[in-house]
């Protein structure tokens, strides 16, 4: 089996890009082929990137707080694109202010998000988790 594509960027306004460039690093050696979209990214390039590439999954990533807003009506976005079983991952800075994260978690779910994130995630939890649910 040929390594499994994942799309990632940060969505919306947030241009913080030093983060970004950490999960591509470790997503690729972790073995996975990482198409990195950069920061400032919108809902439908990170759609068009994951059909153009047939990716396994996406991951969002936001610090700038904002993340709800930005996440609003991404699943139903892809499913219009036929991306029906694609896995949504999204982690970081996702709401302002100090929201426990099981509430930030449960909201994120509720928008069709498969797995949540806090920004103190274990990567190898994540890689761990990607490996398991991706499609062959």
């Amino acid at each position: 089996m040929q390594n499994p594509t994942i799309v990632l960027g940060v969505i919306g306004a947030d241009c913080h890009s030093v983060g970004n460039k950490i999960l591509e690093i470790f997503f690729s050696g972790e073995g996975f082929k990482v198409v990195n979209l950069g920061v400032m990214v919108s809902q439908s390039e990170f759609i068009d990137a994951a059909i153009e590439t047939s990716a396994s999954a996406i991951l969002v990533s936001s610090l700038y707080g904002h993340g709800e807003i930005d996440c609003q009506g991404l699943r139903d976005r892809c499913i219009e694109k036929g991306l029906d079983s694609i896995l949504l991952y999204v982690g970081g800075n996702l709401v302002v202010g100090k929201t426990p994260f099981d509430e930030v978690e449960e909201k994120f779910k509720e928008m069709g998000f498969d797995r949540v994130f806090p920004p103190d995630a274990d990567l190898k939890q994540v890689a761990a988790f990607l490996q398991a649910e991706v499609q062959p």
